[in-house]
Order: structure tokens, then sequence, then C-alpha cells
């Protein structure tokens, strides 16, 4: 299916690993020229370069920072698509994650997808042209006590994302996003090794907490991609302010 994409410029946070480097892979083949931001981003767009023969920039940003959200905005700020992905919210409790923890963690997700969806929505709103997607979780729809912090970031963004896309289409932008369950990344395993210790006292028993999943595997980093892909191109040109939950059905489980 051509996506009409090519020439396209994209940005994308968390662009080094996981979801977001799928996702640079996926609008690298559709030929969009890519900011890929993160503490370290240089080495995965060295590859990408090689491998696509695009113009691919790396931002090196803590997102987490104000002030690198605006540097991150200053270097694109005519980018077609933002995709905001960066942001690892902890496992734990109520009781288990410091106040200064969980600020932390929203600091980068919450507030960085709030902060840089200001930035380039602003831009976007003046050229009446442009996309932002939003990479959530699961975790904002079926809630888990378990996982705090993420479960209320997430529930967040999902209503933030609807409401802002509901009013950015008067100006001729879109934004959507996507809610992944547990998809095959370091931080699937970093999230079954904490559940682990809290319920077997095991960290290293951690494929004991990766089961019981639709399909039986775990969703692979590319389907994420796939959709982000297709949503932010003008074969999805009505999609907007919805979130789409990537999980199986699994939230429908007994």
């Amino acid at each position: 299916m051509e996506l009409g994409l090519s020439g396209k410029r994209v940005v994308i946070t968390g662009a080094s690993k996981g979801i977001g480097l799928a996702c640079a892979e996926a609008f690298a083949a559709e030929g969009c020229d890519l900011v890929l931001a993160a503490r370290q981003p240089e080495e995965a767009a060295a590859r990408l370069r090689a491998r696509f023969q695009l113009r691919i920039e790396a931002v090196t940003a803590d997102l987490s920072r104000p002030e690198d959200r605006a540097r991150l905005h200053e270097v694109a700020a005519e980018a077609d698509i933002l995709v905001n992905n960066a942001g690892a919210i902890p496992s734990g409790g109520i009781a288990d994650i410091s106040m200064d923890r969980w600020m932390e963690a929203w600091n980068l997700k919450v507030f960085g997808y709030f902060h840089l969806t200001q930035l380039f929505l602003a831009s976007m709103r003046a050229r009446r042209a442009g996309v932002i997607c939003n990479i959530i979780g699961m975790a904002g729809r079926a809630w888990k006590p378990g996982y705090i912090a993420g479960t209320a970031g997430n529930a967040a963004l999902i209503a933030f994302t609807s409401a802002v896309g509901f009013d950015a289409q008067k100006d001729g932008v879109r934004v959507f996003g996507i809610n992944p369950a547990v998809t095959r990344t370091e931080r699937m395993e970093t999230q079954a090794r904490f559940r682990a210790e809290q319920a077997l006292g095991d960290p290293e028993r951690w494929r004991e907490m990766v089961t019981g999943l639709p399909y039986d595997r775990p969703i692979e980093p590319r389907e994420i991609a796939d959709m982000a892909v297709f949503g932010s191109s003008a074969r999805a040109g009505y999609l907007n302010g919805t979130v789409v939950d990537i999980d199986g059905a699994g939230q429908f489980k007994g």
C-alpha cells in the first residue's frame, strides 16, 4: 500500500531502542527523513543512515528537561510528524514509589508528551498540516494497582490525546495514540523482573511473569511501529482523537 510518506520529516523520541527504534525503521522504510531524540541516539542514527541512505539527524536530549524539549523543537520545528515515545514509568504500588521517583518519571513521559505536543502543535497549526502520534500504554485503559504511576500517567495521556485531537482538527492537524500491551523490549524484562521479585522472591524467574498472553506471545515492536506509520499517513486521514488499543483483546480476559 502506498502511504505517501516519502520525504516527510518525522521526529521520534525515545528512538534509540524498543518501540521508538522500530518506529524509526518503519518510517525510514517509507522514505521519511528522521530526527531521532534520545539520551544516546547516535548509534541508532548511524545504522539507519547506512541502511536507508536518508537524512537522519540525532539529537542528544534528556526529554525530562523542558529546555531540552525546547531545543528539540528548535531543531525540527517544521516536522510533519511527531511520535512521542520517550518514557519508562517504573512498576510499583502506591507504597512502593517515592514522590520524587514518581515526578521524575512523569516529567519524562507525561509532562514530556504534554510539552512537546504543545510546541509542535503550534507549528503544525500555523501550517494547517501535521500529525502527532502518542505511544501510551494499555495500563491507562486496564488499570493496574501494581503499576500505579504508569496506569495514572497513561490514563492522563489518553484523555489528553483525545481532547487535543478534537481541538486540533479545526486547524487541519491530527492527534492520535496507540496503547501497546506487553511488547518484546528491554522494558518488558525490567517490569517482569520487578513482578517476579515481588511475587516469587527471585527476579531471575521473570519469564514466568510473561505468560497467558493473547496468541501466546508478546507484541513485536514492529507491530506497534506499523500502526504508527499507517496512522500518520494520509490513508488514515480521518483517524483523530482516538487511542488505538493493541492488546490482542487481552483487556477483556475474565
